[in-house]
This record gives structure tokens, C-alpha cells and sequence, in this order.
């Protein structure tokens, strides 16, 4: 309240600077400062927007300080952000699941692809910033948006050569860095050139992003529950296994965009656009699984264990991960006379593929160390080995001396001990074309609006299959030439960890194992001894289209104080659903399972100018969210034998998410390229997704005269009705209320508090998977003298992950959770000159461990981190 008096009190000091400073450059308004000019730019479009709106928009050079959309994203009040090893990935808005928030680029509905096709949720990592000019979140919606969005929808907006200043301009950067954990570097580059002469634009560009990272990761298998129920005569129960595991990864982000725009008159243009992103993993993998439930004797609880002759399984792999989207438009706007009509044709096409021929080897009976194993630290569990030695008893065996480290030459190859060769593949390959046609009339205070989209889409995937298991075992290898064993990839480098052990290994040459595996495939593959085609059963696979055609009208009445815009949107939604169950004779059926529907979304949003600085906005709608391609896919695995039959794969039978919603706001604008506002939110959200195991309860799964209604299914499902709501607060401002040089502080920041919960028939009262209760984003900065700083902290409290809902008595058997964590992140920017600058970016300073847990802490399940990442080099624009 202090600083709002203050600010308040200074307007006319404020406009008297800004004023001068005009006037000292003769009229002419020079940009100073990228953070400020963004942020006024960003508050400018708020200020006008139609609806409830956030917006993080480029700098005076059209450029993101940040590599990739998602972080861009990240200082917006109500986002909190889902990482990949450290690396941004998915954006939650107000905490909801990702699947309840919508993706467009340029007003085109987009969709995501990710792994398996378990998710509609859109992958920002593979979004390069440099290719936007502004990022959008459309909190209420209006018609002409799209209606599948129950809490947002995202346009990421590209840049327009023709939107700026004439003449030829060249913006690009060049950055080196070290990642802390296992000194592996990182660089990236970007280039974006682009000509315009007021009548005709040309833009192209192309980024690159790479880093080679050490991640730390432990987990913990499943809790078993006391097998004796007098819980003091227990012995064996707790964790089944201490998975010590660390991935070697390089990854890249690539962009590569062009576009082209030709304006003959004012309010006329055609354009066309194309871009093409890539993501790129490629990953090395080594773990140790201490197989704790499987030793021969001993006992294990919560707080630890000591454990004799316990069996350890190590898994190896070079895999590779790829997402590549291709986004084509060709589009063109009228305007004159009142009229604006708007058209665009766009073809994407997204692929996400996986690769990951996975090594498991185990040690041979007689030499599996004995354990013990503390969970005073639960994240951190310390793991201490021993020799297993006999005992006094013949056959019998006890714990024997201390070793002091893992003896990774005891995984071994052997006939009686085989290792596996595991080809772990995954597919999901969209195609999708949509039109859409906007047209609008002024009259007078009123503006009508109508228009029509047509998306038509075709998916075509599997999930992660690792059915074709190759033994790799010397009887198996016979005739071939070749042979593997384990033991001699391992190589003299210990590995760089910054986690606590208890134990010590060295690095496995996975390359080189890679190279030997390869071979091994290709030989087995000329002798007819191995069949590539069966690494995915057919009931893995699934094949959609989905056809939508949309129409809409929407009234604006603008009158003194304010506006209204109310209209509806109708969609008429069709879907294909084809694929194939296997029976448990191995006969194979195939099934099919459309759907059709039509629904009316209407909505209303009002803006109400209190007074020149005040607005209050409300807004009410409709809105939806479908079931991924993976959890409606109608292939399966139907198991007849069994009383009642069971079924695993998809659930064809799943019904869209359906919400009404309401929003208000109230926001005052402050000077400094500030605001302070709240905004409330709630939603009523009906079918809920969740997953579980319960009766069909229909006929989609029925062939051949069987009815299989009865049936457990083991998919996702629809409950019942639930709510979110919650309440955000944002400032932000710079403080030119100060005496200079303190007048170049600033601070943006917000602060959301969500509630919510949704009821299944088995239970009620669920928290929505993926939503804190809290998201804190602020940050503190400065920009003067040709310096910018900025320091920013991220933080959001723990959430649900993945629930667990037992099928007799209605309670949690295991819901997991992921644990809160803070971020910390500093941007320093230098002008050597109006066009060069050089850069710093300090990224994960608190060194953010992500953890996830079941039910309490006391049983965590994973902790992972990257530790702390130094960038730093030159930006240049002219």
C-alpha cells in the first residue's frame, strides 16, 4: 500500500520526465531499457484487450531475453511451469492440469503430440522465443477463440516484418556456458534478418540451443504394506527396491522460420509462413536397481533395513528422443470501409518418435552383495554394501564385510544369468489441416463478428511397447559370431554426482555398447532370428481423425465507460477411433468406436473504464477439454479367461470435459509501466479424467457374440463433477517515483491461491493431478546507464501427480505427489553500444532438487537435479 501511495502521488513527475526526455531528443522517443519496454508493451495490450488477458511481449529489438517459449511464459501471473530435467517443457495456467489449457500460434489451433499421445498438451521446449513477437494468455474467451480451453488458451504470436520499422534489420546472439553438474557446456545461437519497405516483408531466421548435462536421479520402487498384520511382527515391508541411476544427455532446441508479407494498401496484406522446430535428446542411461524385496533373508521398514544377498539389476542405454513440428499458413487481411475480414489455411505436422534399446543384467546368485540401507534423509537414501558369506548353517548365508564400492563386473551374461536387450519404441505422427474464415462490420457502436473454422486431423501412433525382448545370453548369441558382455563397457571415470551415495560406480561406455547392439540387431535381423516389426503388438497401436467444424457470432457494444462482447460458439465435433485387441489366444479383432457431437459454447466478457487508470472486467463461459488420442485409442489386450474378464488399453467410451466458468477482475495502472490488479477465477468442471481399474459398463469392447460390459477395465475414465477456484495478485512497476539513480529498480510479481477437487464414484473430495495450492513468481530488477538486471524467483507448492483409487472401499492406495520446489534465475544485459550488448544468465542458482513422494515424505519415490547453469555472450542488432 506504501508503494501505491508513492506511485500514485507522482504522475505528473513521472509524465514531466518521460516528457522531457522526448523533448530533449527533439520529439523523437527513444527505446531505453529491453525489460521496460516489454513490460509497457505487455501492460499497453492488456489495457485494451477484450478480454481477461496476460501477455509477456519482446523487446524494443523484438526479441525474448529467454531460449524457449515456455520460459517466457514463466513470470506470468498463474504460471507455474512442468521441467524435463531441469528444462522447461509445459505450462500450467492457474495450477490446472495441462490438458485443460489450449494452444494456438497466430490464432491457429494447435495440438500436442507427446510421448505415447497420452497428452494433448502442447510441448513449448520445441518453441523457440526468437521466432515470437508476443505470447498471449487468454484467461476468458470470446468466440472467435477456441472453446477447448477450460482455464486458458495460449496464442504464441510471430513475428511480423512488416509490424516494425523499414529498411533491412539483423538481430542475433551468440552464447557459451558451463552446466555445474559434470562440467558439460551449453551454447546457443540465434539469427533472425528481416527487410521491409512498408509495402512488402521478408523475415528469416533460425535458432539453435545445446547443452550437454549430468542429471542426478534417485527412486524408489514401490511400498509394499506389512505382510503380518501386528505391525511389531513385521520384518519385510517398505521400499522394494533403491533405483541409483544417472542420465548423460545432449540435448538440443532448433528453429528454423520464414516468412513473407505483401501489403499493396493500407488495411490489405497476404502473407505466408513456415516454421520448423526440433527437439533432440540423446541420452545415456545408467542404473542400478538394489532389488530389496527379492533378498534371501532380513529386514526392511520405513526408516531402513539390513538385507542379505540381494540381487542388483543394472539397465544401459543410448536412447534417442525426438518432437519436430512443421506449422505452414498462408493467410490475408481486408479492412475498409468498417468491414475486416480475415482468412488463413495452415497445415502442421508434428512427430514425436523414441528409440531406446534397453540393456537389464543382473548379478549372478552367488555374488549379490547383502545391504543395509538408511532413510533418515528419506530423498537420500544411503545404501551400504556387504559380502554375502555362508553361514554357520550349510545352505545358510549372512552378511559378510563391508565393500567399499559396487563391484560393477558382477553384472554379468550368462546362461544361466542372460541379459536382455529390450527395443523400447514409441510413435505418435499428426497431421492437421484447418481453415478459418473471420469477418467483421462496424456500425457505429456496435461491431458484429462471425466466422468458421474447419480442422481436420489425422493421428496415427503407439504407446511405448517392450514386447520384443532379445536374450543376449552366449546360448542365444550362438551362430552369430558375436558376443556381449557387460563388464567390459565399464570405464575408469567415476561418475560426477552431486548427491550422496553411500557407494561409488564408474561410467559405462554406452556409446560403444550402443555401436555393439546396433550390430548385434542387424545380424539377428539377417538370420531371420529377429523381426523388427514385432517391437509393437497391434493392440498398441491407434488411429484417429478428427474432423471439427466450427462457427461463431459475437456483438461488441462499446459505450461510454466500457463494452460488452457476447456471442456463441457452436462446434460440431466428429472422431474416428480404429484399432486392434488381442485376446488372451493371441487372436487379434478389430474395433472401432466413433463419436459425434455438437455443442454450443457461448460467452460474454465486460470491461468497465472506472476511470482512466481503473478497469474492472467480469466474464462467464463455456468451455471443453478432450481425451488424448491415448486414452480414448479403442486398442486393448482382453484377457477372456479370467472371472470377470479384464481389459487394459484405451476407453473409447470416454466424454469430453465439459466447464462453465467465471472470471472478474480489477486492475489499476499505475505510472512506471505498472499495474496492480486481482483477478477470481472458478470453473465447474463435469466428466472429470482420471485413471483407474473399474467396469466397462458399455459395449465397446464387444466381438464375436462376447459381451464384455462386465469386465474390469484397467484405463482412464470419467468422474464426476469437481471445481477450481482461486484468487491471483499481481504488481509490477518500475519505481520512477525514486531520485536517479534508484529510479531504475523495478519489480514484477503475483502470487495465485487455487483450491479445487473433483468426486469419482469411489471417492471424493480428489485434488485435480498437477494443481499447487500456491505459485509465487516475482521479479526485482534494474535498467539504467545501458545495464539491465534482473533477478527472479519461481516457486510453487507441492501437487498431486497420479492418483491411486482402489476398487473395493473407496480410499488411496498410492497417490503420488510431486514436491514443491524454488527457482532462482539472474539475466544481467550490458550495452557496449545502441546495437551490441553482452549477456549473462545465471539459471537454477538455489540448485532446485525435484522430488516426488507417495502419500507423505516419508516415502519419497524420486529426487532429481541438475544443478546451477552459467551462460554468457553477445547480442547484436541493427
Amino acid at each position: 500500500m506504501a508503494v501505491l501511495a508513492a506511485s500514485t502521488a507522482m504522475p505528473a513527475i513521472a509524465q514531466t520526465t518521460a516528457a522531457q526526455e522526448d523533448a530533449d531528443q527533439g520529439g523523437e522517443i527513444i527505446v531505453r531499457g529491453a525489460i521496460i519496454t516489454a513490460q509497457g508493451e505487455s501492460i499497453a495490450q492488456k489495457r485494451n484487450a477484450d478480454n481477461l488477458i496476460d501477455i509477456s511481449a519482446a523487446d524494443s529489438v523484438g526479441r525474448f531475453p529467454d531460449q524457449n517459449s515456455a520460459a517466457a511464459l514463466s513470470r506470468l501471473p498463474a504460471v507455474a511451469v512442468q521441467r524435463d530435467q531441469g528444462q522447461e517443457r509445459y505450462i500450467q495456467v492457474r495450477g490446472a492440469p495441462n490438458r485443460w489449457t489450449s494452444v494456438s500460434i497466430d490464432g491457429i489451433p494447435m495440438i500436442g503430440a507427446d510421448e505415447g499421445g497420452l497428452t494433448r498438451a502442447y510441448r513449448f521446449d520445441a518453441v523457440p522465443a526468437v521466432l515470437l513477437s508476443a505470447l498471449a494468455i487468454n484467461k476468458s474467451l470470446t468466440p472467435n477463440i477456441q472453446a477447448e480451453a477450460i482455464v486458458a488458451n495460449i496464442d504464441l504470436r510471430t513475428f511480423s516484418p512488416l509490424a516494425g520499422k523499414t529498411g533491412l534489420h539483423v538481430q542475433g546472439d551468440v552464447g557459451y556456458g558451463l552446466m555445474e553438474l559434470g562440467d558439460g557446456d551449453q551454447r546457443q545461437g540465434s539469427l533472425r534478418v528481416s527487410y521491409s519497405d512498408g509495402t512488402f516483408g521478408i523475415v528469416a531466421g533460425a535458432s539453435h540451443y545445446r547443452r550437454e548435462q549430468v542429471t542426478d536421479n534417485r527412486e524408489v520402487g514401490l511400498y509394499d504394506n506389512p505382510s503380518d498384520v501386528r505391525a511389531n511382527a513385521a520384518t519385510q515391508f517398505g521400499p522394494t527396491e533403491i533405483d541409483i541411476r544417472q542420465y548423460r544427455l545432449v540435448r538440443e532446441n532448433n528453429g528454423l522460420f520464414a516468412g513473407l508479407e505483401y501489403s499493396p494498401a493500407e488495411g490489405q496484406r497476404i502473407y505466408a509462413k513456415t516454421i520448423y522446430t526440433e527437439f533432440k535428446d540423446d541420452e545415456q542411461r545408467d542404473q542400478y536397481e538394489i532389488r530389496l524385496d527379492r533378498a534371501l533373508s532380513g529386514t526392511r521398514n520405513l526408516s531402513g533395513g539390513n538385507l542379505v544377498r540381494v540381487p542388483v539389476r543394472a539397465s544401459f542405454n543410448l536412447g534417442e528422443y525426438r518432437t519436430r513440428n512443421f506449422i505452414n499458413t498462408i493467410g490475408g487481411d481486408y479492412e475498409d470501409d468498417g468491414w475486416k475480414v480475415n482468412f488463413a489455411a495452415n497445415y502442421t505436422r508434428t512427430e514425436n518418435t523414441t528409440f531406446l534399446p534397453l540393456v537389464q543384467a543382473s548379478t549372478a546368485t552367488a555374488t549379490s552383495p547383502s545391504v543395509s540401507f538408511d532413510f533418515t534423509r528419506p530423498n537420500f537414501p544411503i545404501v551400504q554394501l556387504f559380502q554375502t558369506v555362508p553361514g554357520a548353517t550349510a545352505g545358510s548365508f549372512v552378511r559378510g564385510p563391508a565393500l567399499a564400492n559396487f563391484d560393477q563386473s558382477t553384472i554379468v551374461n550368462t546362461n544361466a544369468s542372460p541379459a536382455l536387450l529390450i527395443p523400447v519404441v514409441q510413435d505418435v505422427f499428426t497431421d492437421s489441416y484447418t481453415v478459418k474464415l473471420d469477418v467483421a462490420k462496424e456500425l457505429g457502436d456496435v461491431t458484429l463478428t462471425g466466422g468458421f473454422l474447419y480442422a481436420d486431423r489425422d493421428i496415427n501412433g503407439f504407446l511405448f511397447s517392450t514386447s520384443n525382448a532379445l536374450a543376449l545370453s552366449p546360448a542365444a548369441l550362438a551362430g552369430t559370431g558375436l558376443s556381449f558382455n557387460p563388464a567390459s563397457y565399464i570405464t575408469d571415470k567415476p561418475w560426477d554426482t552431486g548427491f550422496p551415495l553411500g557407494l561409488t560406480f564408474n561410467y559405462v561406455d554406452n556409446t560403444r555398447m550402443r555401436a555393439d547392439l546396433d550390430n548385434i540387431f542387424a545380424t539377428l535381423q539377417r538370420q531371420g532370428r529377429f523381426n523388427p516389426a514385432n517391437n509393437v503388438p497391434a493392440e498398441n497401436r491407434f488411429a484417429l481423425t478428427e474432423k471439427t467444424l466450427t462457427g461463431y457470432g459475437m456483438a461488441k457494444l462499446v459505450f461510454e465507460g466500457g463494452q460488452v462482447i457476447a456471442g456463441a460458439r457452436v462446434e460440431h465435433f466428429r472422431i474416428g477411433n480404429q484399432g486392434q485387441a488381442r485376446l488372451a489366444n493371441g487372436a487379434l479383432v478389430p474395433l472401432s468406436a466413433p463419436q459425434e457431437y455438437t455443442d454450443i459454447f457461448p460467452s460474454i466478457n465486460a470491461r468497465f473504464d472506472v476511470s482512466d487508470n481503473l478497469v474492472f472486467r467480469a466474464a462467464g463461459q463455456r468451455g471443453i477439454a478432450r481425451p488424448s488420442f491415448g486414452e480414448i485409442r479403442v486398442s486393448s489386450a482382453i484377457n477372456d479367461t479370467t472371472s470377470p474378464g479384464t481389459i487394459s488399453g484405451g476407453n473409447p467410451s470416454l466424454q469430453p470435459e465439459y466447464t462453465w466458468g467465471v472470471d472478474a477482475s480489477l486492475e489499476y495502472y499505475i505510472p512506471g509501466q505498472g499495474i496492480i490488479s486481482v483477478a477470481g477465477f472458478h470453473r465447474w468442471v463435469d466428466n472429470v479424467l482420471f485413471s483407474n481399474t473399474q467396469i466397462v459398463g458399455d459395449d465397446a469392447f464387444n466381438s464375436g457374440g462376447v459381451d464384455r460390459s462386465g469386465y474390469l477395465l484397467s484405463s482412464s475414465f470419467n468422474g464426476n463433477a469437481g471445481k477450481l477456484y482461486g484468487v491471483e495478485f499481481n504488481y509490477q512497476q518500475q519505481f520512477t517515483f525514486l531520485p536517479s539513480p534508484l529510479d531504475g529498480f523495478g519489480f514484477q510479481g503475483n502470487l495465485t491461491l487455487i483450491e479445487g477437487n473433483f468426486d469419482t464414484d469411489l471417492r471424493q473430495n480428489i485434488g485435480f493431478p498437477g494443481t499447487s495450492d500456491t505459485i509465487v513468481n516475482a521479479s526485482l530488477y534494474y535498467e539504467k546507464y545501458g545495464l539491465s538486471v534482473r533477478a527472479s524467483y519461481q516457486w510453487r507448492s507441492d501437487y498431486l501427480e497420479s492418483l491411486s483409487i482402489g476398487t473395493g472401499g473407496g480410499v488411496a492406495t498410492g497417490d503420488e505427489f510431486r514436491g514443491g520446489y524454488t527457482n532462482v534465475d539472474v539475466a544481467i544485459r550490458y550495452d557496449i553500444t545502441p546495437n551490441i550488448s553482452l549477456f549473462a544468465d545465471l539459471n537454477n542458482l538455489t540448485d532446485a532438487k525435484y522430488t516426488a513422494f507417495q502419500g507423505t515424505r516419508a516415502r519419497p519415490t524420486e529426487v532429481e537435479q541438475i544443478g546451477r547453469r552459467y551462460l554468457a555472450g553477445i547480442r547484436f542488432g541493427f
